[in-house]
């Protein structure tokens, strides 16, 4: 994974982001859009990290710690990329942040239906908690 590059995002990676979650993440959030991206990387310039290989974004990981809890958002890795360590590389560079911050625990959140994700978080050493259940309220339209 030498040729592998991990970098935090800058604002003007917004929109090649959002393209790329496009084909390369799975589901949508109510965040993205310019100003959802835009404000996690003026707010926490280094939670948001790109992998890129020949200057190509290849994956990305929200890597979000508030103070108090560790949270990974959006790995994705293009289709084509995949099962290439990628991952793997990214969640060892979000952890090491949140080790640097002083977290203790990473919660990560993933979709249900993405059994593939399922493999590679399980593979990663994380493992589910069915006694816990997300709740969401939506806060504009």
């Amino acid at each position: 994974m030498s040729d592998l590059h991990i970098r935090c995002a800058a604002p003007t990676d917004v929109d090649a982001v959002l393209r790329f979650w496009r084909t390369a993440a799975e589901g949508t959030s109510i965040s993205d859009d310019r100003d959802g991206v835009g404000r996690l990387v003026a707010r926490d310039p280094e939670a948001l990290l790109l992998a890129e290989r020949d200057g190509a974004l290849v994956g990305t990981v929200i890597a979000g710690f508030d103070g108090w809890r560790c949270s990974a958002y959006r790995l994705a890795v293009a289709p084509e990329y995949r099962r290439q360590g990628i991952a793997t590389a990214l969640m060892e560079a979000a952890e090491q942040r949140f080790t640097a911050l002083g977290g203790r625990r990473v919660d990560a959140m993933v979709l249900e239906a993405n059994e593939r994700a399922h493999h590679t978080w399980a593979a990663s050493g994380y493992h589910r908690e069915d006694h816990w259940r997300r709740w969401v309220k939506p806060l504009r339209g």
